[in-house]
């Protein structure tokens, strides 16, 4: 007979804080995403906790843990708050990216191991009747198209100065795909370049590589200013009028 496993009472509570810690986390980041909470509002962990319904203590791990991932500030005495946006950081951010994909794409094309662009072929070179339309999947899926193609050059420094910058733009990256113009140009624009690099035609790969950046970019802005905009505008609707004294 094999030997009867049994988990402590403390093993079992100590899961069950790490998974509601884990369901926090992915709600207050789901609202910072959407604009629920807006970027430079304050809150404290008392008020996370209550309209949660959940304890401090996982509130406080799913909270610290989105600081780490740079979404959060830890205010001295006076609880959290979203981080604001930086779009001159952001410029910069993306600029840092185009030069890390265009060396890569330039490198890719010069070597001769390339290895995971059979996958992203598989993925990106189908027709327009096979494409998803999930904002979320082809979110992910973009993030993995410009990964991989900068992890195929077997440089991992320069695959890890890309994650870094991939980790810091993401709240505002993924808005390129709420709208369904936007995913069918993502699709069409990475088959164009992944057709360029297995062909091996570096200085039109670069091209159309910084062309579909830029172009994101510019969206990503635009389509975020006008999410703030009616957030706030939400936002003010809510709030109770004050009463007028005399």
């Amino acid at each position: 007979m094999g030997k009867v496993v049994t988990v402590s009472t403390e093993v079992r509570i100590k899961y069950a804080q790490t998974n509601l810690a884990a369901q926090v986390f992915e709600r207050i980041k789901h609202e910072i995403f959407d604009f629920q909470l807006l970027p430079g509002e304050r809150f404290t962990e008392n008020e996370i906790a209550a309209r949660m319904r959940v304890s401090r203590t996982p509130v406080r791990e799913a909270l610290y843990r989105l600081e780490r991932e740079g979404y959060l500030e830890v205010m001295f005495r006076s609880g959290w708050r979203v981080k604001p946006l930086d779009f001159a950081q952001l410029d910069e951010l993306y600029d840092v990216r185009v030069v890390l994909e265009v060396a890569a794409v330039r490198r890719l094309c010069e070597q001769s191991e390339r290895q995971g662009l059979e996958e992203l072929k598989g993925i990106w070179l189908v027709p327009m009747s096979e494409t998803l339309d999930d904002p979320d999947q082809v979110s992910r899926l973009d993030e993995q198209f410009h990964g991989t193609l900068v992890a195929a050059t077997g440089n991992r420094e320069l695959a890890r100065m890309h994650h870094e910058v991939t980790e810091r733009i993401r709240i505002v990256r993924r808005l390129d795909f709420t709208q369904q113009p936007r995913i069918e140009a993502t699709y069409l624009e990475h088959a164009r370049i992944l057709r360029a690099v297995v062909q091996r035609k570096a200085e039109q790969a670069q091209l159309m590589l910084r062309s579909h950046i830029e172009t994101s970019k510019a969206e990503v802005r635009k389509i975020t200013l006008h999410m703030l905009y009616e957030a706030r505008e939400r936002a003010g609707r809510a709030r109770p009028a004050r009463r007028r004294s005399g």
